[in-house]
């Protein structure tokens, strides 16, 4: 790790750490980290930032633990198991912390794109394509009116339903690498088509992340598709 990375490790540390802050005291804080309240009053009002170990510790560890909370917390499922995300999906500032705990957590290559679909997805995408300095590309139901070229993918499912996506043709070139991100994961038809994408492009995926997995049927679809990680902050029943 260079002296840039390492920094920027830190700061990631302290963002987390301030946004748990927000509702909690020094004292919860600390027993769920482990860390000093002592410690932790002096890295969230920015006196010092935690050490390398620290910090790779709060991103990793507490901070995919306690932001899997935090999410899970925001969510709401009714009785038919529509999900409601609206609490999460609109706050980027929550997102930016999700960014760096998910590429630790599951080790994805740092790819040159993150694709995902429109609409509820792209804020996630936008905050990971930030955090790794990738470009953000996300496939629509319908054509740009100025655009030209585009990669297709049409899929009929079991359920009958019939899905059929654009990507200006532009927006992935072939050799690139793609990480396929989604706020939410159920039966994991999306992000076939995501995937048939990438595979359009003629461009490696580096992994599969979604904020939310409900249920095991879309996560084990995915990971039939690609022998690339594929992760879920939280998972649903």
């Amino acid at each position: 790790m260079n002296r840039a990375e390492k920094a920027a490790l830190q700061l990631r540390a302290v963002d987390v750490l301030r946004t748990l802050k927000e509702t909690r005291t020094y004292d919860e804080l600390s027993a769920e980290t482990g860390l000093p309240a002592g410690d932790l009053n002096r890295y969230v009002n920015g006196h010092v930032l935690p050490s390398a170990e620290r910090a790779r510790e709060v991103v990793e560890d507490a901070g995919a633990d306690l932001l899997r909370e935090e999410l899970e917390a925001r969510v709401r499922l009714d009785d038919e198991g529509y999900v409601d995300n609206s609490g999460v999906v609109f706050d980027q500032s929550f997102l930016d912390l999700v960014a760096p705990v998910a590429a630790e957590t599951f080790d994805f290559e740092r790819p040159d794109v993150v694709l995902t679909a429109a609409t509820d997805g792209i804020t996630l995408a936008a905050s990971l394509a930030s955090y790794y300095g990738a470009r953000c590309a996300y496939a629509k139901k319908s054509k740009e009116t100025a655009v030209e070229e585009f990669i297709e993918a049409r899929k009929r499912f079991e359920s009958g339903i019939e899905l059929t996506y654009y990507l200006p043709a532009s927006a992935i070139d072939a050799g690139e690498t793609v990480l396929v991100v989604d706020d939410l994961i159920r039966s994991g038809e999306t992000q076939e088509i995501l995937l048939d994408i990438a595979a359009a492009a003629d461009a490696d995926v580096t992994g599969v992340f979604t904020l939310i997995a409900v249920g095991d049927d879309g996560v084990e679809r995915a990971r039939e598709l690609t022998d690339a990680p594929v992760g879920a902050l939280a998972e649903l029943e």
